[in-house]
């Protein structure tokens, strides 16, 4: 064989090695307990079969699967350094759907072993997947959006049917005191700062409750959905899953308000009242 090829496929080989290598989780950086692990795996091995199933109907059953599930709030606070947290004992908004999500797609790869399932969830966490620290993460639901849209593991373009924001994003910068990593740490600060300023430039697009006949044309079973905020310097107030019943769309989703995971007892439109501080709903449509 041609010398030039064999250098050629050493260098493939190493490129192809290095990257398995970088997109693996070291299980030792993860926080969980011997039951998160027994959850998953039954999950993973229970939805095997459905592996054929479009992506969204395995997000509803899985979701399904989670109700009664207790609220905890903050389960991912954990230090500076940012452990990966997997926790399928107790749930809010955001660590459901994530971890309806990364099950579903464990399931479409064909998986049923844990550790697949936590290199998925990283990977839907953290910003372009990559785990660094704290300011690594995805805090702002519209960048979850819009850093897994880039990434093929959601799609947000259904959004550009609704019309955009251009409010200032900093509450987080702006109220360190209310996340005790930022309070504990002031130097992250800036990075989160500048992170605020990169998504209040770029905007997103949402459907405002002000046009829910436009809302309903879109809406779809097993879209995760965000409620963007009316309150200064934040995006989003909540997050759930849509299952679709007839002509009407209800909210799978774990509120503090329920303290587990639950479906709402009405539908969707009963989160965009006029008094209410959700201004809206943007779509993260799972893709596979």
């Amino acid at each position: 064989m041609n010398s030039k090829i064999w250098v050629l496929l050493i260098i493939l080989s190493f490129g192809l090695s290095s990257y398995h290598a970088k997109s693996q989780v070291n299980m030792k950086e993860c926080l969980f307990q011997q039951e998160d692990k027994q959850i998953a795996e039954d999950k993973l091995s229970t939805f095997s079969s459905d592996a054929s199933l479009p992506i969204a109907d395995l997000v509803v059953k899985i979701g399904l699967s989670f109700l009664e599930t207790p609220y905890v709030a903050a389960t991912l606070e954990n230090g500076l350094e940012e452990k990966l947290v997997i926790n399928l004992r107790q749930l809010d908004c955001t660590t459901f759907a994530e971890s309806t999500l990364a099950l579903a797609r464990t399931v479409k790869l064909k998986k049923k072993d844990f550790e697949s399932f936590v290199a998925e969830l990283q990977k839907i966490r953290y910003r372009d997947g990559v785990r660094n620290q704290y300011p690594s993460r995805l805090h702002y639901f519209s960048e979850w959006i819009q850093n897994n849209n880039t990434r093929g593991i959601v799609s947000g373009l259904v959004n550009q049917n609704g019309v955009k924001s251009d409010k200032t994003i900093n509450y987080m910068s702006t109220h360190p005191a209310d996340y005790p990593v930022l309070k504990e740490h002031p130097e992250l600060i800036p990075a989160i700062a500048q992170q605020e300023q990169m998504l209040t430039k770029t905007g997103f697009m949402y459907f405002p409750k002000s046009n829910i006949a436009n809302l309903y044309k879109y809406l779809q079973d097993g879209d995760i959905i965000a409620l963007t905020s009316s309150i200064d310097g934040v995006d989003v107030n909540h997050v759930g899953i849509i299952i679709q019943k007839g002509n009407e769309f209800l909210l799978l989703h774990a509120p503090l308000s329920g303290k587990k995971v639950l479906i709402s007892d009405g539908p969707i439109t009963d989160f965009l009242k006029p008094q209410s501080k959700n201004s809206g709903i943007m779509i993260a449509r799972p893709v596979f």
